[in-house]
């Protein structure tokens, strides 16, 4: 990122905070990604002379951690038939499963003529460098359609969104679900409230170095509870702090000992909840400190939508509903391209048949 003109950058990349120049280099200056982490950086910059058309942010895989679209049983089936799977292109935000624009071309939306250009550079490179793949993760609907038309594979999976249907606080909010959710969330409020914990938000120059290395802390001792890899290197944090717009840093005190954090991200309609730590078990305190609190904020600032993170079908009960997402496959090796389209067929029915159940049992009043 440091070969591409910050200005540059930033004039393709979209509201997103993700997205922009200052963010992925924080994750290359800091060494979350780059040499020895199995992430390392090609972005793509398309030019029509001196003018930037559009962007991707690229990176050559040696492995497939930190993606949240997983493609193991592709790697194992490649090592089977003799074959390397890594390395691999993968077009994504590192350890970021949010959907947003891939192929970055500002405020406009992208040109056929565009994305037919980077994706046959794109698929080009892979081939040139002995890449096996080329992999697009968490794209919006345009871009499916842009790269489907270029032969890449469609593969859809699905996230747990809260959408802020106007409510004028969270009581409002209580008041939609069914009876027997919202006991549920005042009972896991109860508990945080019954043991001490109190909240407190930080944003802009209130992200000091002191509230950074509380907030680390907690980051390690959870990811090490639960067996995670921490990505992120404490210097990340410092430098998103000073660089990135959109930060909001959560922390719960118990007393004066600082027991949980959160980190969320937000542009002009959207936050996103992205890493949460604790220092110790406290009943409700995770429910409480990345769901409640942030949702409370949503309503207060006028945020439409929440994005928790990936995966949980926890959240349903907590108001939180099933959102598709689309990823983007390309295989260099012919039998094994039809053989994961094949594959992802066979998937897209049985997701569908799960999203209708897990619609089913949405956690509002059912409407007659």
């Amino acid at each position: 990122m440091t070969e591409i003109p910050r200005e540059t950058w930033n004039a393709l990349s979209g509201p997103q905070p993700f997205l922009r120049h200052e963010f992925l280099s924080a994750l290359e200056d800091s060494g979350s990604v780059g040499t020895g982490t199995g992430w390392d950086t090609e972005a793509l910059v398309c030019y029509d002379g001196d003018r930037a058309l559009a962007a991707v942010p690229l990176y050559r895989k040696t492995h497939s951690y930190g993606e949240y679209v997983f493609d193991w049983a592709w790697a194992h089936a490649y090592e089977r038939a003799g074959l390397r799977y890594y390395p691999k292109l993968v077009a994504a935000v590192p350890f970021t499963p949010v959907t947003g624009p891939r192929l970055l071309t500002g405020a406009r939306p992208p040109d056929p003529a565009i994305a037919h250009a980077v994706a046959h550079a794109v698929r080009d490179h892979a081939a040139d460098t002995g890449a096996s793949s080329v992999h697009w993760l968490f794209n919006p609907d345009v871009e499916c359609a842009l790269l489907a038309s270029e032969g890449f594979m469609r593969r859809t999976g699905f996230q747990f969104h809260w959408r802020n249907d106007g409510w004028a606080d969270f009581s409002a909010f209580l008041a939609a679900l069914s009876a027997q959710k919202r006991k549920n969330i005042k009972r896991e409020r109860r508990q945080v409230r019954d043991a001490g914990v109190s909240y407190r938000f930080f944003e802009g120059g209130a992200l000091t170095e002191a509230r950074w290395d509380a907030f680390y802390a907690l980051y390690l001792a959870t990811t090490e509870k639960y067996g995670a890899i921490p990505y992120l290197t404490r210097r990340f944090f410092s430098l998103i702090g000073a660089t990135v717009p959109g930060i909001v840093l959560l922390l719960a005190n118990a007393g004066p000992e600082i027991v949980a954090g959160a980190l969320f991200f937000q542009d002009r309609e959207t936050l996103y909840g992205r890493y949460w730590g604790a220092a110790r078990p406290l009943p409700g305190l995770h429910f409480e400190t990345c769901y409640y609190q942030a949702i409370e904020y949503c309503l207060e600032k006028g945020l439409r939508r929440f994005e928790a993170g990936a995966q949980g079908e926890h959240k349903l009960s907590r108001g939180f509903l099933p959102s598709p997402t689309y990823s983007l496959h390309w295989l260099d090796h012919p039998q094994f391209q039809r053989a994961v389209e094949e594959f992802l067929v066979r998937e897209h029915a049985g997701l569908d048949y799960t999203l209708t159940e897990l619609n089913e049992h949405s956690p509002f009043h059912k409407t007659p």
